[in-house]
């Protein structure tokens, strides 16, 4: 089901964020403390995202269909690459779904980066309707035949409409939610400027530092002070400096997707 973080704030080495803490995603692939029932380990691939916060720019990442414990080239990548924007993912897939590195978060387009912690109930009969709202060229060209890239391709739909990075993830976790009740969804998204996330059937926390933020699956560095758990069917939303969080049974989160196409 998942491990994921995003990060935003000075630069820091993706090494830092995902390989070094005592309890980092390198860690928690084979050892969560709180996967909910969602699997044991996460050793069906990884990736990691990140934007060149001076320059702007798309979002660049590295991807692998194994173990992140596995993969001998990671350290050094990790070690030499510094960025103040950082999405990453360890992926512990769902029976019947590929084990190959274009399944694995994040999913990018643009300075967006996606991750999904989950599953979607009864897929994927119990959604397709949804597919009725997106472009054909959206569904041809999926990056895999998964859940997670189905929800990516709403979120980016919903984006491209100009909906806030917010919004477009209440909306989707809203609209699936409804149509398939007791998924999973931990949906994470981060730009460089901001993070938003929900959370629906996992954990997830988050820790406001000096003028930084990390959200993720679990705390990587569990004897930090600061870190807060999220609570169920939430949404956060966060900057480096600050962090805010509301219900998704809240109507200000709800999204008017639907009656604006009507």
């Amino acid at each position: 089901m998942c491990r994921h973080l995003a990060y935003l704030g000075p630069p820091v080495t993706l090494a830092e964020m995902v390989l070094l803490g005592p309890h980092s995603l390198l860690h928690q692939s084979w050892a969560p403390r709180e996967m909910r029932g969602g699997g044991t380990i996460n050793a069906d691939g990884f990736g990691v995202g990140w934007i060149d916060t001076e320059t702007g720019g798309a979002a660049r990442r590295y991807r692998r269909e194994i173990p992140i414990w596995s993969d001998a080239s990671l350290p050094d990548l990790a070690a030499s690459v510094s960025s103040g924007a950082i999405l990453a993912a360890v992926r512990s897939a769902t029976v019947g779904m590929p084990v190959t590195h274009t399944a694995c978060a994040p999913f990018v387009e643009g300075p967006w980066m996606f991750s999904h912690n989950g599953v979607v109930a009864g897929w994927p009969a119990s959604v397709a309707v949804l597919a009725d709202d997106l472009l054909a060229v959206d569904l041809m060209t999926l990056c895999a035949p998964t859940d997670s890239a189905f929800l990516w391709a709403l979120v980016r739909q919903r984006l491209g409409e100009g909906q806030s990075a917010a919004r477009a993830l209440a909306g989707v976790a809203d609209e699936v939610l409804a149509l398939a009740p007791g998924s999973r969804l931990n949906l994470l998204l981060n730009d460089g400027v901001t993070i938003a996330a929900t959370t629906a059937g996992h954990a997830l926390w988050y820790r406001q530092g000096d003028r930084s933020v990390t959200v993720s699956s679990e705390p990587i560095d569990p004897d930090q002070e600061g870190w807060q758990p999220v609570p169920e069917l939430s949404l956060l939303e966060a900057t480096a400096s600050q962090c805010s969080i509301q219900s998704l049974d809240n109507p200000a989160t709800k999204d008017g997707h639907e009656r604006a196409k009507s």
